[in-house]
């Protein structure tokens, strides 16, 4: 399912974004040194296999700048490979709360198979991520954004949505699902957004969610359509040698390097998508 899928300041890959006025706090400042746990987390042996792609997605900066701490509850959105599940597992499974929140399988543009999948999903996900990690599957939990249970409402610190925003707006739920996220969230919750970024000046029928690709600027006022307000941005996912014009979209590059049949060095020495950044906290 994941085939899908601002300057640097103060040398930190990071643009304070004014809210309301006065300039957002440094992610330091939200999590409070946490991370020296995101780092253990991020240097567990069990993660041998993950690890190859942290230099391409910089999971420890990336949720220190979301300000993830280590007794949160956050959810993931489309797990999907569960490579972030597995990291975020073991930064939370001692304190926290980490919960798989999975597509709405009434949504028109999924058939049969991809509702069977996301059930499929939904059942598995709390052992998953406890058979990884060691900690009781009941630190872990899964469910759909359809008919989201009173009890859950008003109870997330955080929630993820890693290179998803194209899918949403191609299967024409995003606003639906972003509304059920708005929801789940606590009434100074956030959402911290990573995806592939198009360029400002690209063509609508390239940077409309086919290709994977989203400008920056329209994906601002998704959220703020959707109640929500731009804390901070980051270039910490910023990849300068991605031009985001390619043949067959971000899947060109790695992991999934569609071209087969071509040099696949190419794309491989340009590395993963250049990926936008995004903090977004839940307007009153």
């Amino acid at each position: 399912m994941r085939r899908f899928l601002l300057s640097l300041a103060t040398g930190m890959g990071l643009l304070a974004v004014p809210a309301g006025g006065k300039p957002a706090p440094s992610p330091a400042a939200t999590c409070n040194g946490c991370e020296a746990l995101l780092e253990l987390a991020a240097a567990n042996p069990k993660r041998e296999k993950d690890r190859a792609r942290d230099a391409a997605r910089h999971p420890v900066e990336t949720m220190a700048f979301f300000g993830v701490r280590p007794d949160m509850k956050v959810g993931e959105y489309a797990p999907g490979g569960e490579w972030y599940s597995r990291f975020l597992g073991l930064y939370l499974g001692k304190q926290g709360k980490l919960v798989g929140l999975f597509f709405n399988p009434d949504a028109p543009a999924y058939d049969a198979k991809m509702r069977s999948g996301i059930a499929a999903g939904v059942a598995k996900y709390p052992q998953d991520v406890a058979g990884f990690t060691g900690f009781p599957a009941g630190n872990f939990s899964a469910m759909t954004l359809k008919d989201v249970p009173a009890d859950q409402k008003g109870t997330f610190d955080r929630i993820l949505i890693p290179r998803m925003l194209h899918n949403m707006l191609q299967w024409n739920n995003a606003d639906s699902e972003l509304k059920a996220m708005r929801e789940l969230l606590k009434h100074d919750g956030m959402i911290g957004i990573e995806q592939h970024r198009a360029k400002a000046d690209a063509p609508f029928a390239y940077a409309d969610g086919s290709n994977g690709y989203l400008r920056q600027a329209d994906v601002i006022r998704l959220m703020e359509l959707n109640g929500f307000e731009l804390v901070r941005a980051s270039e910490i996912n910023a990849n300068p040698k991605d031009s985001a014009n390619w043949p067959e979209g971000v899947w060109t590059l790695p992991p999934t390097l569609a071209l087969k049949d071509q040099d696949r060095a190419k794309y491989q020495a340009i590395g993963e998508s250049d990926r936008m950044t995004l903090l977004f906290r839940k307007r009153p």
